[in-house]
């Protein structure tokens, strides 16, 4: 969503995030809104590379070439979902737990961070999950982390997406970028 700050430039909301792919990713949406989480209704199921950053809106391009720059860097991965977890009592918040590709996210994280454009506030030290349920009932909180207590799944990760917060909560994709394979020494000299 674009608006304009108080020096008459325009803004905009941005994130960094792994889509996971079905059926992961509408199972792990589903039981987001059935924990009445209202953000599962504009925001699919997710691992954050960087959470809504507010940019400015003519740096977009400059951050679309930074981010490809990022993906040309990086080998695609697995994603391995294991169980549940919870960030409480700091936030209300419950989540799948990556219990695979931890690395791998976090320097994909670390690399989206490393742009000029990008003035990032990060809060919290960075730990990929999938968030399915939040800022809901302490009972809904309880019923979810108890529901997917049991929850598996491995899926290979060969990109990520940039959104473009809009007008009415959703996130809309602005671009996806693909990683590619790491070259060996041996092949970088030639």
């Amino acid at each position: 969503m674009l608006r304009t700050d108080v020096a008459g430039a325009l803004r905009t909301t941005i994130g960094v995030a792994i889509d996971l792919p079905d059926p992961w990713g509408s199972e792990l949406t589903a039981a987001r809104l059935a924990a009445g989480d209202p953000a599962a209704a504009h925001v699919p199921a997710h691992v954050t590379l960087l959470g809504p950053t507010d940019v400015a809106a003519a740096d977009l391009p400059a951050i679309d070439r930074h981010l490809a720059g990022v993906a040309g860097r990086h080998a695609p991965f697995t994603v391995r979902l294991r169980g549940t977890g919870t960030f409480r009592p700091l936030t209300q918040v419950v989540f799948v737990a990556v219990a695979a590709g931890i690395g791998e996210c976090e320097q994909l994280h670390r690399a989206v961070l490393d742009a000029a454009e990008i003035q990032a506030t990060v809060p919290y030290p960075y730990h990929p999950h999938v968030t399915v349920a939040h800022n809901v009932a302490p009972e809904r909180l309880d019923a979810a982390f108890t529901d997917l207590a049991g929850y598996e799944a491995a899926f290979p990760v060969d990109g990520f997406a940039l959104f473009e917060h809009d007008e009415s909560g959703r996130w809309r994709p602005y671009a996806q970028y693909r990683l590619s394979p790491r070259r060996s020494a041996v092949d970088q000299r030639r």
